[in-house]
This record gives C-alpha cells, sequence and structure tokens, in this order.
C-alpha cells in the first residue's frame, strides 16, 4: 500500500529506450540522449529487480521501450522473468514493427499480454506520425493473434487534426478482430507544447461523437488489463472501447497502481513526476536489501496524482522513460 491506501502492484519495465519509429508525441527531433554505454540494465540486473519487487508484492509486470523488441534475448528474458516466484503476468507494449516473427516465441516463454500501438491505418498518415510502415504492425498484429495471447490490445493516442478521421476506421478494424481498442489523451511527454488546443483532442469530446453514430454503454464487467481505462461497448459496432483521459478525469490517479523502471536503471514511482531513484550503487552491493529499501522509499514518496494538469514541463522525452 501507499500513502494514499492504493495497492501497488504493478510494474513497468523499459527495456531500452532506442526506437525503430520517432512517433509525434514520444520521441522529439531533436533528441540525442541516449543511454550511455554501461548505464543501462543487464538481464541479471533487470531479473534481480524484478525479483525483489516480486518479493515486496508486485505482481504485473509490463515490458515496455523505447521498442521492447529491440533488446536482444528479449524472449529469454521473458522466460527467466515467468520462473520467478510472485509473477503473475508479464506483458509487453511494442509499435509491432518487429512483433510478427517474436510473437510465438514470446507466448511459449510466458508472455501472456500484448498493447500495440496503432494510431492510424492510412499508410501515408501512419508514415507521416510514426515514421514508419504500417503493414508489419498488421502483421505483428496477425501474429500476436494466432499465437494465442490471452489479451492482444490497440492503443490509439488521440491527436487532433492528425488522426481524429481515424477513429471510426480502427474502431471498425478492433470489431473485425475482436480486439479491445484504447482511446489515449495527448500528455505532455516530450514537452509542454504538446498541449494546445489545435492538437489536444479529449476523450469526452470522442465518446460524444460515437454517441453520435452508435449506442455506447459502459462494460463494466471488461476486465482487460491493469491499467486506468474505462471500457465501453458500442452496440451496432460491437467494438469493446476503452477511455483513458488522463488530462481531463479528474480522479483519474485515484487507482493508480504501478511504477515505472527507466532503461538507464531509475525507479520512477509517478510518470508525471520528475522524481526517480537511482538503483545502480544498490544493484552492486552483494545482496537485495538496498534496492528493498528503495522500492520502500519509491512506495513512500509516491504522489497522489500526477503533475500534467499543472503546467508539467517533462525533464525527458517518453522514449527516454518507458511507455
Amino acid at each position: 500500500m501507499d500513502s494514499f491506501g492504493r495497492t501497488i502492484d504493478y510494474l513497468r519495465i523499459s527495456v531500452t529506450d532506442r526506437c525503430n519509429e520517432r512517433c509525434l508525441y514520444c520521441r522529439p527531433h531533436q533528441y540525442k540522449g541516449w543511454i550511455a554505454s554501461g548505464e543501462g540494465l543487464s538481464d541479471a540486473d533487470l531479473l534481480r529487480i524484478v525479483r525483489v519487487a516480486a518479493g515486496l508484492g508486485f505482481r504485473k509486470f509490463r515490458l515496455t521501450g523505447g521498442e521492447p523488441l529491440l533488446r536482444p534475448g528479449l524472449v529469454e528474458l521473458v522466460r527467466q522473468m515467468a520462473r520467478i516466484p510472485g509473477v503473475e503476468c508479464i506483458g509487453l507494449s511494442t509499435n509491432g514493427v518487429k512483433l510478427a516473427p517474436l510473437a510465438a516465441d514470446l507466448r511459449a516463454a510466458g508472455l501472456r499480454t500484448v498493447n500495440v500501438s496503432l494510431d492510424a491505418l492510412d499508410p501515408a498518415l501512419y508514415h507521416r506520425i510514426t515514421g514508419g510502415r504500417i503493414e508489419p504492425v498488421l502483421e505483428g498484429i496477425r501474429a500476436a493473434v494466432k499465437a494465442g495471447f490471452e489479451r492482444v490490445k490497440l492503443n490509439t493516442v488521440l491527436m487532433r487534426h492528425v488522426n481524429e478521421q481515424e477513429i471510426w476506421p480502427l474502431i471498425r478494424y478492433s470489431a473485425e478482430h475482436q480486439l479491445p481498442l484504447r482511446l489515449i489523451e495527448l500528455m505532455p511527454l516530450t514537452s509542454r507544447d504538446v498541449l494546445t488546443p489545435e492538437n489536444f483532442l479529449s476523450v469526452e469530446e470522442v465518446m460524444e461523437r460515437l454517441q453520435q453514430e452508435d449506442e455506447l454503454v459502459p462494460a463494466p464487467d471488461a476486465r482487460l488489463g491493469h491499467g486506468p481505462a474505462r471500457y465501453y461497448r458500442l452496440v451496432r459496432t460491437g467494438a469493446i472501447i476503452g477511455f483513458i483521459g488522463a488530462m481531463t478525469q479528474t480522479h483519474f490517479c485515484d487507482t493508480c497502481n504501478k511504477m515505472r523502471l527507466t532503461a538507464d536503471g531509475r525507479l520512477r514511482p509517478c510518470l508525471g513526476h520528475h522524481d526517480e531513484i537511482n538503483l545502480h550503487e544498490a544493484l552492486r552491493a552483494p545482496d537485495d536489501e538496498p534496492l528493498h529499501r528503495l522500492f520502500l522509499h519509491a512506495l513512500a514518496t509516491k504522489p497522489r496524482e500526477h503533475e500534467f494538469r499543472s503546467c508539467y514541463q517533462p525533464g525527458r522525452p517518453m522514449t527516454a522513460i518507458g511507455g
């Protein structure tokens, strides 16, 4: 339990800050702050951190980046994590570009869920948003479904005047393939400048638009993950839609259950705060007590809510922090 009575049992682990795409909301064009040699975490470091976290009651783990599938040996890392007592669920957040050839092996290693970023279906618009190609992403989604993951979810970041015309095509795609689609408000994860009336689109506005075309009803029985999404069903379309409104939902943080580990070994109690705890010295200790203490310190200092609505200016972009 943290200081506000929330159960914190979910650790998101960034395994690399590198990415093979350059999404508009994640990595600034001028970004040069890659992890220096020796600052990244080895597999042994990551497994030790997971063992300590699981011993403290963390049960759910998600591998993120950057693009986590760029990390060599990720399948074996998943396999070793799945063997750690207390680890109940391992998930992956990916852009899907390299997912197709790895999906079956990841599933066999113990990966249970996959979230794929999909901000557009139109190839030209997808390239404009990410700098990449849509075809390998769709192939990766098909491979993930075929591999039999317990859940495959699609994530779309809402951007006014950029991909709002893609919302219905994405909904129809998710309904056709019976995959939940999560619509996510833009957050200040590269700079405060991204949050302008010209490019911010709230989940409330999107919900109003959807209700003009279909009946949107709450789906309280949709148990589709460990995050903050509120799920609804579109009656005629049949799609399951999750709404993540970090900027507009004032009680967004009330049920927060997570902390983050950055690829350069910092434990971050909250995505929307600058506080980070460097784990490198503790990892050099011969026993786990220093790591244990730092996790408890992070738990004690976890804030009540993020600062995104308070003119928050990120110190480093999302690719450096972890998704």
